[in-house]
């Protein structure tokens, strides 16, 4: 899989950033995908696209109301809009040199800087390093929708873990999501009911 540059930097920080994209940029990335930010001198910054956000411009408000619009108008309007489409992305670990840390990254992105979407290696490498701490990253963030999340996030590694022939890794990962949950009985009952409508045959192998 080729390295797939899908926007540029708005604002960061510490534990996430935001990212805009023209609508010709919005194919490749998706809800729970891992991304990452290369920086200097082999440093890169990792993180999951937890929402996709399309703010409406004058224009947009002026054409919602006009009856009859012509597709052309419609597709120009998208391609040439000048408010970004934007991606939050929550932080979820790092890389110096060839060492992957699941910790938060010692600094963040700068405004501009390219983010790519993570080829199938940056993603084995990523979810392969340690033991799922940058789980705790996703558990934490009580604002966003953490089961769906983790389940998007587990479909498409899987995918990729076993094209690579680990076909145990989503559910190597949901037994350590029970045991990280287990003191926390709504959260732990709402990932297991989100991650049985996403991957059920991962679920049938935990029961």
């Amino acid at each position: 899989m080729r390295t797939i540059e899908i926007g540029r930097l708005l604002r960061a920080g510490t534990s996430g950033f935001v990212v805009g994209c023209r609508v010709t940029q919005l194919e490749a990335p998706s809800f729970g995908a891992l991304v990452r930010v290369p920086l200097e001198a082999g440093y890169q910054i990792f993180g999951l696209i937890h929402d996709i956000h399309i703010d409406d411009d004058g224009l947009v408000r002026q054409l919602v109301t006009a009856e009859g619009i012509e597709e052309a108008v419609i597709a120009d309007n998208r391609v040439n809009r000048n408010v970004p489409i934007e991606m939050s992305v929550l932080a979820v670990g790092y890389q110096q040199g060839d060492r992957i840390s699941h910790l938060l990254p010692p600094r963040p992105p700068l405004s501009l800087d390219a983010i790519y979407l993570c080829a199938d290696e940056d993603v084995l490498n990523f979810t392969s390093a340690g033991r799922f701490g940058y789980f705790r990253h996703i558990l934490r963030a009580s604002d966003l929708p953490i089961g769906d999340l983790l389940a998007a996030h587990l479909n498409q590694v899987q995918e990729v873990q076993m094209r690579l022939g680990n076909e145990d890794w989503a559910l190597e990962a949901t037994q350590e999501l029970i045991v990280l949950l287990r003191d926390d009985y709504p959260t732990l009952m709402s990932v297991i009911s989100t991650l049985g409508d996403a991957i059920p045959e991962t679920w049938e192998g935990v029961r």
